[in-house]
């Protein structure tokens, strides 16, 4: 017989962030306790800031009743001598099953002693108590808290606890806090408990006192009420999907409303003022023809019908807040880049200071540059870092690379020597790519500063053995080494390991092959194809990571769309022929068939078009699929005449090596 059951937490108010990356594990973990106390059922989570909710329309009131089975050793083991007397075997058995009586059976041809007993599934009620305590000690939320006397912790402190079994509220006591059949509402609303006997009347009170339990409802509500703010200001929201899951996190009754700033304002830099809204106020920015409006829509957790007062209210803090960012803003324009000392910020233990980072960031881009492009790359590098110092992002370390272009742009506007355009973009883009799905550098000064920005931080990390280990990447360096490879697959920037092998001169001594590696894994994360087909390119004679890339799609494009099997088959078997064999010159006036000059003209042919498109000559490889499958169908190799064997031998190996400039095609699988 199954009924409903409603599980509610009650706390003080979740800090939204925390608690945001635990739920989308909250119910899996219910459903892994569910299930190791044998109660299957479906549930739903809700929560609101102050309450986490389990819902089931359908949960058992018992556990199933099981049969337990226990087969015990051969007779002949389990007696002495043939007759009545247990052996050890045996009475180790007996007290096993925790009986004086069992059967005998056949099993799998043999008679063994077996015992069967019944078990009565336990009343869900005697066991909802320790699940629950189980299922609040599951979640992770980072930092948690005591109060009041107790030992025990959690994110914050629980102030009410509701386990209702159909009609009945379940007696359990969890962080000193008795159940009970009661719940708080909207404090707009209240701050009396309110009674209920039913998950029906439950749901009814949250309904009609301010609670909107479901947050896909919540938020559903505020989409609708920003639309409407659009329309009627013919505005367009920013819409910040992490900042629309925190505001849902933080409200029980959500409203949308609308406020302004002054306009004077609008001459900070857009970033500046977005940040500011969104960290400190939780704003959504408002556009208007293109351009950020003057306004902003703030999500409040209230009933009341005094908005202007609500509204004023925001307005004023956020006037305070824009207000201080024009003061750091205008601070910071007065002091330039090249004068901020930035020996003063350490970069990491071991590795001195950022002023230490910028200097091997210089010798990397030093390197890899043309004598033409060096002079900007180099510039860029030198103030990179220096808005690091400044006010501004003192304040909002997000903002770092925007607010050094901003700063730049206003030094090149001042006639300051060495500053342009093209250097402030270097500096905002030099942390691209940042996430996954992050554009990348748009210019290609842009991609040497970003590039030699993550090869330092790899190359120096690696060198004072903080390695990425399992799950642990506390220096995101796992991110950089993705960076590296993406920036080098649109912009051609040479680099293999004999580069980084000269490079690690400027860093204490460490394994540049541990680098080299850590880099090809990475690859298969960024280019996410067959995985052989990156084994075939690394032992290929290709060691420039950029092209290494480059050949691997192409490749794979083409295997993918070709007859799979059959190429497999027949590759490996050009490479098994020529496993001991060298190159040497083939003798064209030695060929006996017109199969052996078929492949030998496809192979000129090939050669003839050396310069062309890495996938155009993957292409001209794959299409000697047929000349050599009737090669091989009608020309034996391993002929007792050695020239001629030979000879036909070097022929099969020409395109073996051929294919190396490519990959290795042995290591292909399917």
């Amino acid at each position: 017989m199954n009924t409903d059951l409603l599980i509610e937490i009650l706390s003080e108010e979740l800090p939204a962030i925390p608690f945001l990356k635990e739920e989308p594990y909250i119910l899996e973990k219910w459903q892994k306790i569910l299930k190791s106390n044998h109660l299957q059922a479906d549930f739903e989570f809700f929560y609101t800031p102050r309450r986490l909710v389990l819902i089931s329309r359908n949960f058992p009131l018992k556990q199933d009743d099981k049969e337990i089975e226990f087969f015990g050793p051969p007779v002949e083991i389990a007696y002495l001598n043939g007759g009545e007397t247990l052996s050890k075997a045996g009475e180790s058995f007996l007290k096993k099953c925790n009986t004086n009586e069992v059967q005998r059976i056949q099993k799998e041809g043999k008679e063994i002693l077996y015992f069967s007993k019944k078990l009565q599934g336990k009343e869900s009620r005697e066991l909802l108590g320790e699940m629950i305590k189980e299922w609040l000690e599951s979640l992770q939320f980072g930092k948690s808290m005591r109060w009041g006397d107790l030992q025990t912790s959690f994110i914050r402190p629980i102030r009410n606890l509701t386990a209702l079994l159909g009609k009945e509220a379940l007696k359990i006591e969890l962080f000193g806090v008795q159940s009970s059949s009661c719940t708080f509402v909207h404090r707009d609303c209240g701050f009396a408990k309110k009674e209920f006997s039913t998950l029906q009347e439950y749901l009814e009170i949250l309904k009609n006192n301010g609670v909107i339990l479901d947050p896909k409802e919540r938020e559903k509500k505020i989409l609708q009420e920003m639309r409407e703010i659009e329309k009627h200001y013919a505005v367009e929201v920013e819409l910040d999907e992490e900042l629309l899951s925190e505001v849902v996190a933080i409200t029980e009754y959500p409203r949308a409303i609308y406020g302004t700033f002054d306009l004077k304002f609008l001459n900070l830099p857009k970033e500046v003022i977005i940040t500011s809204m969104k960290e400190n106020q939780r704003y959504f920015a408002l556009y208007k023809n293109g351009n950020l409006h003057h306004g902003f829509i703030v999500v409040i957790n209230s009933m009341s019908e005094e908005i202007d007062l609500i509204v004023k209210g925001n307005e004023k803090v956020l006037r305070a807040r824009l207000s201080d960012a024009e003061f750091f803003y205008h601070n910071d324009l007065k002091k330039p880049l090249q004068s901020y000392d930035l020996s003063k910020i350490s970069f990491v233990e071991g590795l001195g200071s950022i002023e230490d980072k910028i200097l091997r960031e210089k010798e990397i881009a030093s390197y890899l540059l043309r004598e033409e492009e060096k002079q900007e790359v180099l510039e860029a590098i030198e103030i990179s870092k220096s808005d690091l110092l400044s006010e501004m992002v003192g304040e909002f370390p997000e903002l770092q690379g925007i607010m050094g272009e901003y700063y730049a742009l206003n030094e090149a506007k001042n006639g300051i020597p060495h500053r342009n355009v093209k250097i402030a973009k270097a500096i905002r883009e030099q942390y691209l790519p940042n996430s996954e799905h992050s554009p990348l550098p748009s210019q290609r000064l842009s991609a040497f500063t970003a590039l030699s920005y993550r090869l330092d931080t790899l190359m120096a990390l690696f060198s004072v053995g903080k390695i990425p280990s399992g799950s642990k990447d506390p220096y995101a360096l796992r991110r950089a080494g993705n960076a590296i490879l993406k920036i080098l697959q649109v912009y051609p920037i040479a680099l293999c390991k004999e580069d980084l092998t000269k490079l690690s001169k400027h860093y204490q001594s460490f394994e540049v092959s541990k680098v080299w590696d850590f880099l090809l894994e990475r690859m298969e994360g960024v280019l996410r194809i067959n995985p052989s087909i990156l084994r075939s390119v690394f032992l290929g004679r290709e060691k420039d990571l950029g092209k290494m890339m480059q050949k691997a799609l192409a490749l794979n494009e083409v295997f993918e769309s070709s007859n799979k099997e059959s190429l497999i088959s027949l590759f490996k078997r050009v490479a098994n022929i020529t496993k001991d064999t060298t190159s040497k010159e083939i003798e064209r006036s030695l060929f006996q068939t017109p199969q052996e000059e078929s492949v030998f003209a496809h192979l000129q042919e090939i050669k003839n078009q050396a310069n062309q498109e890495i996938k155009a000559y993957i292409q001209a490889l794959f299409a000697l699929k047929n000349p050599l499958e009737d090669f091989f169908e009608n020309v034996m190799v391993n002929v007792e005449d050695e020239t001629i064997r030979e000879n036909r031998k070097a022929l099969i190996y020409e395109i073996y090596q051929m294919f190396l400039e490519v990959g290795d095609i042995k290591e292909i699988a399917g």
